[in-house]
């Protein structure tokens, strides 16, 4: 009597089991998980931003201004988190991090990019832009469209160009008013095999060195000099280490923003679209701001230190145009014809 309790005793429990499962079945899986698609979708999207310039300059400034437009246009969806100064990457890993997703954004300067692309050296050729209308046509027009094009194929997408301004001649060794006056010096580069040749070819010396080293080795002398925005030389005091400038306009200094390509085709469409119109609206703006902040900054250092200015007159802005003119054909191989003619088209519209 007592086993056949016992068998009715398991069966009503068993049952019970069986009719607890089937109504909770939380209670007899494991809690269900998400692919890479839907994550984040009902949560906060967090993309993480590195640079290695000072938050007061051009590049800085707009990051900040474009996480803030993020914040408004997505109503606090997607959260821009902006990392300055190196202080996640330099300029020699920030490129790699973002391919592995390690940052979802970076804006590294023209030649950290031809690195990994040599058609990007296009944008660090002398004198290749005449004016800001000139950049700002290159940087909208089939120019900048080509350049962007060949990102995707190392995982990066184009979101925008941001200027920082034309790049001035530093030095400590006496005043560069002629391509002779560089003769022997020593002068720190970026990351760029064209503007390592474009001094060499002057009969100088060079060294590669990322921005953040460069107030330290101007100071102690390891290096003469070197060529930056006026921006970059206030907002760094360089002018503090640097007993000469040259105004010379001779090449042009600005940034890709790109967003991981991977990350990006994630996220949903509505966010695609709030996170370009606040990349376009900053866009308009960074620029603009650039070339004010250039202007400004040119009379404060005037106006705060005790550097030797000089302006190069057409006649010797001449003299360096042709002096450097050989790059453009050494370099055609690597940038591509196409390019080149559409630099040389933007030089003759805009009068260089």
């Amino acid at each position: 009597m007592r086993s056949y309790l016992g068998i009715a005793l398991m069966v009503v429990v068993g049952m019970a089991a069986a009719l607890l499962i089937g109504f909770y079945p939380t209670l007899s899986q494991a809690p269900i998980s998400y692919d890479d698609e839907q994550e984040g979708f009902d949560t906060q999207i967090v993309i993480k931003f590195s640079h290695v310039v000072a938050e007061n300059t051009p590049k800085g400034l707009a990051a900040q201004h474009f996480a803030q437009l993020v914040k408004e246009k997505t109503n606090d969806r997607v959260k821009v988190e902006v990392y300055p100064n190196g202080v996640l990457y330099s300029e020699v890993d920030e490129i790699q991090a973002l391919q592995q997703g390690n940052v979802q954004m970076i804006a590294p300067s023209f030649p950290n990019l031809s690195e990994l692309l040599p058609s990007w050296m296009a944008l660090d050729l002398p004198f290749a832009f005449p004016t800001n209308d000139a950049v700002q046509e290159a940087f909208e027009g089939s120019i900048g469209t080509t350049l962007f094009e060949q990102l995707e194929r190392v995982n990066m997408m184009g979101m925008a160009y941001w200027g920082n301004g034309f790049k001035q001649i530093t030095s400590n060794k006496g005043p560069i008013v002629h391509p002779i006056d560089l003769k022997g010096q020593h002068f720190r580069t970026m990351r760029s095999k064209l503007l390592d040749a474009e001094f060499r070819l002057f009969e100088m010396r060079t060294t590669e060195m990322p921005f953040n080293q460069v107030y330290r080795n101007y100071e102690n002398g390891t290096v003469d000099g070197g060529e930056n925005s006026i921006s970059n030389i206030y907002t760094k005091k360089f002018y503090q280490v640097q007993k000469y400038m040259t105004i010379s306009n001779h090449g042009y200094l600005g940034y890709a923003v790109l967003m991981n390509r991977s990350f990006w085709r994630k996220l949903p469409p509505d966010v695609q679209q709030q996170i370009q119109d606040a990349m376009k609206a900053t866009t308009q703006w960074a620029n603009q701001n650039a070339i004010l902040m250039n202007e400004k900054q040119l009379g404060d250092i005037r106006n705060e230190s005790h550097i030797q200015i000089y302006t190069l007159t057409p006649e010797e802005r001449k003299e360096w145009m042709n002096a450097w003119d050989p790059i453009y054909s050494q370099y055609e191989s690597y940038i591509g014809a196409d390019i080149i003619k559409m630099i040389r088209q933007l030089q003759q519209k805009y009068g260089s």
